[in-house]
């Protein structure tokens, strides 16, 4: 996997336009990312992590970062769409005050989720809990950013 770009490199290719911000999309998106990761406890706590749900939790961890970044880059006057918007979105986190190496954990959980979503990749529940450790970590600091 490379190295993920720098953001403004995004905004050169036109992947991210700058535009007015949107605290109302901002503000549904920390709802549904706060719901589902309501939603991601209850489920580990009712039925666990197996390997035959693992790329679930994957998929479900993933969909709530990116919602918090999503809503901070709306709130900062941002938006990423068409080819490499994701890849975008991981990029901003630098912006954000996070550190490399996670920036390039979250890269490798999207690059990660394309396979499942694309290829038909299965992921082990080892592996489904490092990314939840991750999500752990960085929700706090994600959800901080989106209150101020």
């Amino acid at each position: 996997m490379r190295a993920i770009k720098k953001f403004e490199e995004f905004i050169r290719e036109g992947i991210v336009r700058q535009q007015s911000l949107d605290k109302s999309r901002a503000e549904f998106l920390i709802k549904e990312a706060e719901q589902n990761y309501n939603y991601l406890f209850e489920l580990i706590n009712k039925i666990g992590i197996h390997d035959n749900n693992a790329n679930n939790f994957l998929k479900n961890c993933y969909d709530i970062l990116m919602g918090l970044i999503r809503a901070n880059m709306l709130l900062n006057g941002y938006n990423a769409s068409g080819t490499g918007a994701h890849e975008a979105e991981v990029s901003y986190m630098r912006n954000l005050g996070f550190s490399e190496n996670d920036v390039q954990f979250a890269d490798q959980m999207r690059f990660f989720r394309n396979g499942i979503l694309y290829y038909g990749k299965i992921f082990d529940k080892e592996y489904a809990k490092k990314v939840l450790d991750f999500l752990n970590k960085i929700h706090p600091q994600l959800k901080k950013l989106v209150e101020k």
